[in-house]
C-alpha cells in the first residue's frame, strides 16, 4: 500500500473482508471493528483487514448504516478533480458502446454503485439531466461530479440545457441530508418548470422531470417495452399499472387491434392519454382509472374472453426483505388473475421491479400462480434492465428488474 496516504483507517471484520474481496461496495455499521478518530461524514477512509492489508478507499458515514462506501480498490489512486473525470469518462463510454446512437439522447448515464459511483443517479431526458444523490460523499463531491459529467458529454457534442436535482427522498435523511428539489444548474434563464420531451422506441413522451416519478421516467424498461410490442400485431392488449403508458403505446405503435390501459391514478391515466394523443394513437387505445385487481377480477367475473395478451408491469411490492412474502402474496394474486382471464395460446408479459423480490423467488410465484389458474406457461422470453442500468455481478442490490414473455397453454 502507498506509505503515504492520509486517510484514516477503518479495520473491517475478516467476515466482511470476504464479502468484499468478491466486489460488493457496502461495509456496514456492526463490520468495522476499529476506526482511527473520529472521521468527517462524507469524507474518505482507507478499509483494512485485521491483518493490515488495504482493501480499499470509500466515503465514511457515522449516521447511515452503510458506514463506508467503497469508491476505489487501488492505494494509488487520487481522488481530484481528474480521478472523477476518468470515472465519469468511463460511464459514458461504456453507454456509448452499449446504446445505439440514438438511445444516448435517453439513459442512464450513472447507475450508482454499477458505475463507481455509490448513491448517484443520473438520467438523461433529453437536453435535460435528472440527478438524485443518496450518499453524503457524493453530495459533497457532486459540484466536481457534475461539471465534469457536463464536459464530458460537451466534448462528445451532447447538449445539455439544465440539471435538475431529484433529491425529494426519505432515505436522504437516514443519510444525514435534508430532502430537496430544484434547479442544479440551467444555461441561460430557469425556466417555470422541469418538462421535457423525449423520444425512446420511435415513442414520443412529455416527462416531466420535476414531478414525475423517481427521476422523472422509468428507462430501465425500455428494451423490454419493444420486446413487448414485437408479438402485439393483432392482439387485444390489456396494459395494467401502465402509467406514463409507455407499454400501451409501444403496443399499439407495434400494430396491437386494441389496447385497453389501467391505473388506479387518475393523473396517471391523464398523462398516458396525452401521450397516446400527442404520437397519434389515441384511437387503439382506451383507458380505465380502477385498481388492477378489481378490473382483471370484474372482467373474469363477466366472461370476458376477448383479451389475447396482458401486461403486467406493476410497481414495487416491497423495499425491504421483511415484506418478501406480503409482496409474493400480491405478486401471485395479479398474476393468477391474469393467467386466469387469458385464453390458451394467449400471452402474457409481467414483471417485478424490486431486488428483493429475486428471479427465484419471481419464478417460484409464477408457477403457483400458474398452478392455481390451471394453466401451463412457455417461457418465449426473460429479459432485465436496459443495458443503461448495467448489473454489477457481486452486487445483487444492481439486479432487480426481471421482465418475462409466455405463452399461456
Amino acid at each position: 500500500m502507498n506509505s503515504e496516504r492520509n486517510y484514516p483507517a477503518a479495520v473491517i471484520s475478516d467476515k466482511c473482508r470476504k464479502r468484499i474481496s468478491s466486489g460488493h461496495p457496502w461495509i456496514y455499521d456492526n463490520e468495522i471493528v476499529s476506526l482511527d478518530g473520529t472521521p468527517e461524514d462524507g469524507s474518505l477512509v482507507d478499509i483494512l483487514t485485521e491483518k493490515n492489508r488495504f482493501v480499499g478507499t470509500g466515503f465514511y458515514n457515522s449516521a447511515s448504516k452503510i458506514r463506508v462506501r467503497i469508491i476505489s480498490r487501488n492505494a494509488n489512486d487520487v481522488f481530484d478533480d481528474t480521478f472523477w473525470r476518468r470515472r465519469v469518462k468511463y460511464a459514458y463510454d461504456y453507454r456509448k458502446t452499449v446504446m445505439a446512437p440514438e438511445e444516448l439522447s435517453c439513459c442512464r448515464l450513472i447507475f450508482g454503485e454499477a458505475d463507481f459511483f455509490p448513491g448517484l443517479t443520473v438520467d438523461r431526458f433529453s437536453e435535460l439531466l435528472s440527478v438524485q444523490i443518496l450518499s453524503l460523499g457524493i453530495e459533497k463531491n457532486k459540484d466536481v461530479i457534475l461539471h465534469a459529467l457536463l464536459d464530458v458529454l460537451n466534448e462528445d457534442g451532447q447538449y445539455i440545457n439544465g440539471i435538475f436535482l431529484r433529491n425529494d427522498v426519505k432515505i436522504r435523511t437516514l443519510e444525514g441530508m435534508e430532502e430537496e428539489k430544484g434547479w442544479y444548474w440551467y444555461r441561460g434563464e430557469t425556466p417555470p418548470s422541469a418538462m421535457t420531451r423525449i423520444t425512446e422506441n420511435g415513442i414520443i413522451y412529455n416527462v416531466d422531470v420535476e414531478n414525475g416519478q423517481k427521476t422523472g421516467f422509468f428507462l430501465d424498461q425500455k428494451r423490454n417495452r419493444a420486446a413487448a410490442a414485437s408479438i402485439a400485431a393483432g392482439r387485444n392488449v390489456m396494459d395494467c399499472c401502465t402509467h406514463t403508458g409507455s407499454f400501451a403505446l409501444n403496443a399499439a405503435k407495434g400494430g396491437a387491434a386494441h389496447v385497453t390501459a389501467v391505473d388506479v391514478s387518475a393523473s396517471a391515466i391523464a398523462n398516458a392519454r396525452a401521450n397516446a394523443e400527442l404520437n397519434g394513437l389515441s384511437d387503439r387505445i382506451s383507458f380505465e382509472t380502477a385498481d388492477v385487481f378489481e378490473f382483471l377480477q370484474s372482467r373474469i367475473e363477466a366472461h370476458d374472453r376477448s383479451y389475447d395478451y396482458i401486461i403486467l408491469d406493476p410497481p414495487a411490492f416491497t423495499k425491504s426483505r421483511k415484506t418478501v412474502g406480503n409482496a409474493k402474496n400480491g405478486y401471485l394474486e395479479l398474476n393468477t388473475l391474469a393467467m386466469r382471464l387469458l385464453p390458451r395460446g394467449g400471452y402474457l408479459a409481467t414483471c417485478s421491479c424490486s431486488h428483493f423480490m429475486t428471479e427465484q423467488l419471481f419464478r417460484e410465484m409464477l408457477d403457483n400462480a400458474a398452478h392455481a389458474a390451471g394453466v401451463s406457461l412457455r417461457q418465449i422470453e426473460f429479459r432485465q434492465q436496459c443495458a443503461d442500468h448495467p448489473i454489477l455481478s457481486c452486487a445483487e442490490e444492481t439486479n432487480y428488474l426481471k421482465f418475462f414473455l409466455f405463452q399461456i397453454v
